[in-house]
């Protein structure tokens, strides 16, 4: 009977989990665009190593803060509205990049695309209204891996359509394409998708500007993890300053000083959304414990987070360890993130079949072996075992993003957006990180120093609380008793 009645109240889903995934993989073929054309850009514009660099944080910057911002735009305005606007708005510096004829244009529009991939947190929100909390991880996980797929298919696709159309315009067309399809295909969601099943309540946060907490101790550890997110920005601040000399010492100040503004504004606005109802008393029902986001946080900074550094290193390191071809490296690498399209869900259904805590222990546990076992690769080694160790790895760093994600629905149902914005956020915050390690250490001691990470995080999960599943899916369908009663007699 339980089944039947998500049956009825969910009609539809599957159609919306599709529609959804294409505009996730939409975003992220729009935000991986340049890394194709890269030598094509070097050529065109006589751009220096440096200045690719700092095209390359430019491509990431804004992302940090912006998924933690559409989180709560999601939250407020719904998924349906932001998704569609996200699409056509960003198409615009999509085609400002492919038709820029200098550096600053191309950095600049490249600032401005870095928005669209927090496209990603919009989704998270959107598939969690559409199944059920015993469900919620395998939809998660096959959002998640398929649109995350955008990245390769970008890789493969846009270099294809630059060769069809020919001459030295070629990528230009090929990326003025796919800002084409991001503005089709928004107004296009704007009028399939809707943010919940009919008569399912879209429930928003009382208030905007922060994330809501039940308790001054969970404030403190909110403030505490804000602190990374505008720490990194000042992080790529230093690297366009002082070590890429390409902003001035001045410049760097003020953008500095601006970000202490912001923090602190943040930081404001967290006592202010909070205050009054820490003051009255939270009702028990409406508790969590902010322990969750942060374990959350931690958890993607180790598996997305790394999953960023490696393939980005990958090539490099296959090419040098075993004396391979550039296309042959590629090659091999790309099995890395072609893992996704099983092991994201896959880590998704094990939380939905086993349990969220349990899944995302045993899953970290594996993360930490999977990467010592990468730091073991020798060029002695038989190429084909050190493929194997690469994507048993590969298959617990995707899987444990599913698990991660098929917990992060489930912490607060009104907040989701803003839970997933900051667990986001954490994921980009963690490859900046470990790809600054990589530029100190040989690649055996990277694998370790994520093996480390992964350890501590192992340990950290074991707090976890498991969700309650029934009170939550109780607390979905919870509205006054006129509406309740409508929702009853639909499913009857």
């Amino acid at each position: 009977m339980e089944a039947n009645m998500d049956k009825n109240i969910y009609k539809g889903n599957r159609k919306v989990l599709s529609f959804t995934t294409l505009a996730f993989f939409i975003t992220f073929v729009v935000w991986f665009n340049m890394a194709p054309f890269i030598s094509t850009l070097k050529e065109t514009f006589n751009l220096t190593n440096d200045q690719v660099a700092i095209l390359g944080i430019a491509n990431l910057a804004l992302t940090i803060p912006a998924r933690v911002l559409i989180g709560m735009l999601v939250d407020k305005f719904g998924p349906k509205k932001v998704f569609s606007n996200l699409l056509m708005i960003l198409s615009i510096p999509c085609f400002a990049f492919a038709l820029s004829d200098s550096f600053i244009q191309l950095m600049i529009s490249r600032m401005f695309l870095a928005i669209i991939g927090a496209g990603f947190v919009v989704g998270i929100r959107l598939v969690s209204e559409w199944f059920p909390s015993k469900q919620v991880g395998l939809a998660e996980g096959i959002y998640g891996g398929w649109g995350n797929f955008g990245s390769a298919a970008a890789a493969i696709i846009l270099p294809t359509l630059a060769v069809i159309f020919g001459g030295d315009n070629g990528w230009r067309i090929a990326i003025a394409l796919t800002g084409l399809i991001a503005l089709g295909y928004g107004f296009i969601f704007k009028r399939i998708v809707s943010d919940t099943p009919e008569g399912i309540e879209y429930k928003r946060p009382k208030k905007s500007g922060a994330l809501e907490i039940t308790s001054h101790k969970d404030m403190v550890g909110l403030i505490i993890m804000t602190i990374p997110v505008y720490g990194i920005l000042g992080f790529l601040t230093y690297r366009l300053g002082w070590q890429l000399n390409f902003i001035s010492d001045g410049i760097a100040f003020t953008v500095l000083g601006v970000l202490l503004f912001f923090l602190l504004l943040n930081v404001y606005k967290i006592w202010d959304v909070n205050k009054e109802t820490l003051k009255n008393g939270v009702p028990e029902k409406e508790k969590y414990a902010f322990k969750q986001v942060a374990i959350l946080d931690f958890s993607y900074f180790c598996t997305f987070g790394s999953e960023l550094a490696v393939v980005s290193m990958l090539p490099f390191f296959f090419e040098q360890t075993f004396t391979l071809s550039i296309a042959q490296a590629g090659l091999i690498a790309s099995s890395f993130a072609f893992m996704n399209l099983m092991s994201r869900p896959g880590g998704g259904w094990l939380s939905d079949k086993f349990g969220r805590k349990k899944t995302l222990n045993i899953l970290m546990l594996g993360l930490a072996l999977g990467y010592i076992g990468m730091s073991q690769i020798e060029s002695g080694w038989p190429i084909g075992l050190a493929i194997a160790i690469t994507m048993c790895c590969s298959f617990f760093v995707q899987a444990g993003e599913g698990a991660v994600y098929a917990m992060v629905p489930l912490v607060k149902k009104r907040v989701t957006g803003q839970v997933s914005g900051m667990v986001g956020a954490y994921g980009n915050i963690g490859g900046t990180v470990f790809l600054t390690i990589f530029s100190f250490v040989s690649p055996r001691f990277f694998f370790v120093t994520i093996a480390c990470a992964a350890v501590i995080c192992f340990f950290c999960t074991l707090f976890l609380k498991e969700p309650d599943m029934e009170a939550i899916q109780e607390q979905t369908f919870e509205k006054d008793k006129k509406s309740n009663a409508k929702v009853s007699t639909n499913i009857i």
